[in-house]
């Protein structure tokens, strides 16, 4: 119960990794709010109770004062994702980095305990070297990547001027529960899943050799509550992954191992998104300064989250 009493704003909290925090803080006693416009989230993934829901727009001010007024812990993950981000860079300039602009000027107004800003490893491109630390250069390949390194920037610009307790963590390619694979934002792991439980081929893009360091989202999720507590984490920059390199064709064959049946398997054009060969990251830092290590290996995190899938799929309709 380390946040039993504690008032925490969580923005983005109806989307995936943002309702997993929420039901985690919940679990911990924490009052939350969530503020989310719905554009990809979705009421279905929060709990019943528990907690108080604004459907707004992250930009809008006076709202954002109102709200972190009441609370004094900020988890800031509203955003656009990566495939509306490239289909409409615009939309993602004004949420991204307007929206994350806007939450630190409230902050800065009303004074707050810590903000933690979920930012992506997207933001290193193609790495000269892995896995890759927080000190590499950045090589923004994509609108996405640019917002989220704008609004680090802002944070760390902010943590400077201002002494704003904010933190940065820099997560990659997050799976498991409540992620939808009918959302068609979502990530691979989701959408492997739902094919291969419908017996469908998996769409693999490009040739499946590219890497990505996949890491489940409780373990995300524990890392971000540690970085809204430990004064450590103050002005801080941390990855969060597991720090092990996984291909997407050998993604495909543990989602068959999960399901407990073989894939097919087809392969499909490259997309613009799919501009990053390899992917791991070094997370030597967080479990320094954190004292965070990842729990769950890439096969146990599927296996978890296969049984969330059937669990859906026995008290609802089919998995689109």
């Amino acid at each position: 119960m380390r946040f039993k009493g504690k008032n925490v704003l969580v923005t983005g909290g109806a989307g995936f990794v943002g309702s997993n925090l929420v039901i985690a803080l919940i679990s911990e006693g924490a009052n939350v709010t969530v503020l989310d416009d719905l554009f990809t989230g979705e009421l279905a993934n929060l709990p019943e109770s528990g907690y108080r829901f604004t459907e707004a727009d992250v930009c809008d001010a006076e709202l954002a004062r109102r709200l972190i007024r009441e609370n004094p812990l900020i988890v800031h993950a509203a955003a656009r994702n990566i495939v509306i981000s490239s289909k409409d860079p615009f939309e993602d300039y004004r949420v991204n980095i307007g929206g994350t602009l806007n939450i630190l000027l409230a902050a800065k107004e009303i004074g707050i305990e810590r903000l933690v800003y979920t930012s992506s490893c997207s933001i290193y491109g193609n790495p000269k070297h892995l896995p890759i630390s927080e000190e590499d250069p950045p090589s923004t390949l994509s609108p996405y990547s640019v917002s989220k390194l704008a609004g680090e920037n802002y944070c760390m610009a902010f943590h400077e001027s201002y002494r704003l307790p904010v933190s940065v963590l820099r997560y990659t390619n997050v799976y498991g529960p409540r992620q939808k694979p009918s959302n068609p934002y979502c990530g691979v792991v989701a959408k492997f899943m739902s094919a291969a439980m419908q017996g469908k081929p998996l769409h693999i893009h490009g040739d499946g050799q590219q890497t990505r360091d996949f890491s489940y989202v409780d373990d995300v999720v524990e890392a971000t509550l540690l970085a809204l507590l430990d004064p450590r984490a103050e002005g801080q920059v941390f990855n969060v992954g597991t720090g092990f390199e996984t291909s997407v064709n050998e993604l495909a064959v543990l989602v068959g191992q999960a399901v407990g049946r073989d894939v097919a398997i087809e392969y499909v054009d490259r997309r613009d998104i799919d501009n990053i060969r390899r992917r791991t990251v070094n997370i030597e830092k967080a479990r320094r300064t954190l004292h965070w290590w990842p729990s769950v290996s890439v096969n146990n995190g599927l296996t978890k989250t296969i049984r969330w899938f059937r669990e859906q799929e026995s008290t609802t309709t089919p998995i689109a």
